[in-house]
Formats: C-alpha cells, sequence, structure tokens
C-alpha cells in the first residue's frame, strides 16, 4: 500500500519481484470527491455504480459526497447507507462546487484523488482506466469527450456543444488537451499538495489545478458523457461569466507579466480615448487651452490608474490607494515627458517622417516606461505583500 502523501511513480503496483508474485496486488486508495447540491435524487444511483467498481476491480474507494447545505434529504439518505466507504461533509459557508471540491481534496485519505459530478453525466465505469494512466506515470487525467473514442449524449444540442467549443478555445493558451472544461478528473495526492495560491471561482476546478499544479504529463481518457439522470443544471449565465473571470485569473498566473502588459496597453487605449473626448468637451465648453489640456491628462490619468488598479495589477488593491495615486501620477508624468522627447528626437533624425509615426513611437517608448514604473514602483509593495500571503496560505 502506498502511503499518504507519497507521489505515484511509473508501474508502482504493476511490477511484481519473484517473492511477490503470490502476493495479492494492492492498489493505491482512491477518494472519489463529488460536490452536490440538491442532487440526493441521483446519489443511490452513483453509489451503486461506485460500489460495482469497487467490487469487480477489487479497489480501495471511498466517496466523500461534499454538499453545499441542499436540505433535500441528502443528509438523511446518506446516514441511511449501511457502506462504510461512504462520507459526507456539509458546508454551510463559502458555497460553490469548487470550493467544495477543494474541501473535499483536503479531507480525501486516498493517494488518488477523483472529481466527479453526481448527476451521472461521468460514468464510474472510467475510474480504472484513469488509475492505469495515473500509475504509468501520468500528472493528471481526463475524462474526456473530445478525445478519439469519446462521446456525448445524442441530445446534448448544438448550442451547448459550440458554448463548450468556444470556452475550450479560450482555455488554450494555458493546455492543449482537447477537452479542458472537463469535471471528471484524477490525479495523485502529491501533485494536489505541489499546487499554490488556489483560487478558483465557478465550475472549472480540473482546469484551475491543472495549471496551479504545474501539470505537464496530462492524458485523457475518453468517456461517454451522458446527460444527467435527475435534476436540473447549474449551468448558466452566471456560470459562464465566472468563467471569463477564472481564465482572466489563470492566464495572471500562468503569464504574469505579458498578461498585465497587454491589460496595460488596453488600458492606455481606453485612457488615450477618454483623454481626447474630455478635452474636445472642455474646448466646447469655451474652457482655456491650456486648462483643457492639462485638465484632460489627469482625468486620463486618473482614469488609468483606476483600471490599472482594478484589473492589470488587482493585488494592489491590498494597498492604500492615496499613496499609489501620486506614484502612478509622478511615473505617468515622467513617461509622458519621454514620449515628447522621443518623438521630437526621431523627427529631428528623420525630417521626412510623418509626425504621427514619430509620435506613436513616443508613445510606445512612454507606455512601456510607465508600465515598468507602474508594476515596479507603484504597485511594487502589494505585489510583494500579496506573493507573501500566497505563499503563507500555501505553506
Amino acid at each position: 500500500m502506498l502511503q499518504p502523501n507519497t507521489a505515484l511513480q511509473p508501474n508502482t503496483v504493476l511490477q511484481l519481484t519473484p517473492m511477490q508474485q503470490q502476493t495479492p496486488v494492492q492498489q493505491p486508495r482512491i477518494s472519489i470527491i463529488t460536490p452536490t447540491y440538491r442532487e440526493a435524487a441521483n446519489l443511490p444511483y452513483l453509489i451503486e455504480r461506485v460500489a460495482q467498481v469497487r467490487n469487480n476491480h477489487g479497489l480501495e474507494i471511498e466517496l466523500l459526497i461534499v454538499d453545499d447545505d441542499s436540505r433535500d434529504g441528502t443528509v438523511e439518505l446518506m446516514a441511511s447507507r449501511p457502506e462504510k466507504w461512504l462520507r459526507l461533509i456539509v458546508r454551510t459557508a463559502d458555497r460553490g462546487l469548487s470550493p467544495a471540491v477543494l474541501e473535499g481534496m483536503r479531507q480525501a485519505k486516498g493517494e488518488v484523488l477523483v472529481c466527479m459530478d453526481a448527476d451521472l453525466s461521468h460514468p464510474p465505469e472510467a475510474i480504472p482506466s484513469m488509475l492505469q494512466k495515473l500509475l504509468q506515470g501520468a500528472d493528471f487525467v481526463v475524462g474526456s469527450r473530445y478525445v478519439k473514442g469519446g462521446t456525448t449524449a445524442s441530445d446534448w444540442g448544438i448550442l451547448r456543444w459550440l458554448n463548450s467549443r468556444f470556452a475550450t478555445l479560450l482555455a488554450r493558451p494555458l493546455t492543449s488537451i482537447r477537452d479542458p472544461m472537463a469535471g471528471f478528473f484524477a490525479l495523485s495526492r502529491a501533485t494536489y499538495e505541489s499546487g499554490r495560491n488556489y483560487s478558483p471561482i465557478g465550475y472549472k476546478i480540473g482546469l484551475e489545478l491543472l495549471v496551479k499544479c504545474r501539470c505537464e504529463r496530462v492524458v485523457e481518457v475518453p468517456i461517454h458523457f451522458d446527460q444527467r439522470k435527475f435534476g436540473e443544471s447549474k449551468l448558466d449565465l452566471k456560470q459562464q461569466l465566472l468563467y471569463l473571470q477564472h481564465l482572466r485569473r489563470l492566464y495572471m498566473f500562468r503569464y504574469a507579466v505579458w498578461s498585465q502588459l497587454t491589460q496595460f496597453l488596453v488600458v492606455g487605449g481606453l485612457g488615450t480615448l477618454v483623454n481626447l473626448a474630455a478635452l474636445t468637451l472642455l474646448l466646447a465648453a469655451h474652457v482655456p487651452v491650456r486648462w483643457a489640456i492639462g485638465s484632460a491628462i489627469l482625468l486620463s490619468m486618473t482614469f488609468n490608474f483606476i483600471l490599472h488598479r482594478r484589473f492589470s495589477f488587482p493585488f494592489a488593491q491590498h494597498g492604500a490607494w492615496w499613496p499609489q495615486y501620486l506614484r502612478f501620477v509622478t511615473a505617468s508624468s515622467v513617461g509622458a515627458l519621454l514620449n515628447y522627447a522621443v518623438a521630437l528626437v526621431v523627427l529631428h533624425r528623420f525630417p521626412g517622417m510623418w509626425p504621427q509615426l514619430a509620435a506613436l513611437i513616443g508613445i510606445a517608448v512612454g507606455m512601456g516606461v510607465n508600465f515598468m514604473a507602474s508594476r515596479y514602483l507603484v504597485f511594487h509593495a502589494a505585489l510583494v505583500r500579496a506573493d507573501r500571503a500566497g505563499y503563507r496560505r500555501a505553506h
């Protein structure tokens, strides 16, 4: 038997010495984590199918039902079951699928952690194949609808299929697997414990673990994704919007500097539009040109600061805004002067160049300086505090 927190190695239980040939093979313990909310009608069928997998394959499996205080009979049902390998965790705070899965993984006893839905859309019969892939060296195994041999229910619908495919495309920069949206996956406890700064929102906890655990050897096992047996799907527009927020967090984690730079450029472009709009309105109101230009610059700087603090450098919200604002205005002023100087130098060196092109070169240089100053001077203290806080949470 593998000891808890021991990483699974290739062929751990498959290569036997001559002395062991007559000894029954002992597989690692498996914990199935199933988050639920009003799924009581599906649980008896799920338990029956998991029991068949246990018996048919000789696997030591515990099934953890992590319920978000459904009050639909789940507690009474679990209390009436005779199986000793069933456990119920009822959560009354921080409810949601992803936090429920993480709570289940924290309390699981197995060396292998499997996540699956309670609605029978995920086949428990695929678990032995997923376990085999882990034992052969995979870091993360996905029950996939989209690899060869994988299928979905015939009445899934074209709109749902297109929605899933589009969501998959958005996740492509994070992973190359065919079905990153899958909620049916397996990993070792050691892999789970190697991750840090878990902060999922919405339903895609598998993608969170795959990225935060930095899994490199990811294998997809084909499954048939069925329609739920009872109840209604929890996937709605709100969850789809949460998925977009979740993707942004993961991009920030995987591509921190480049992601920040992209957002910085977008905000800078919006700030330019704000500047021009404000200047136009002030001039139309007969405000003197000098005052109009200065006011437009200050307004666009303030606009950029608010968006950068909220989106480009969200960790900055832990710090006091007033000192950050003063540093941002100072840094932006330096960038603006550099922008002006570069544009003049370029025109002096290349007299035939269009002034607009020289201005764009100056803007690019100034924006680059502003980005570096914002990241390492304006919001630097907040970044250090956020990193240290994340380290303490992970350890």
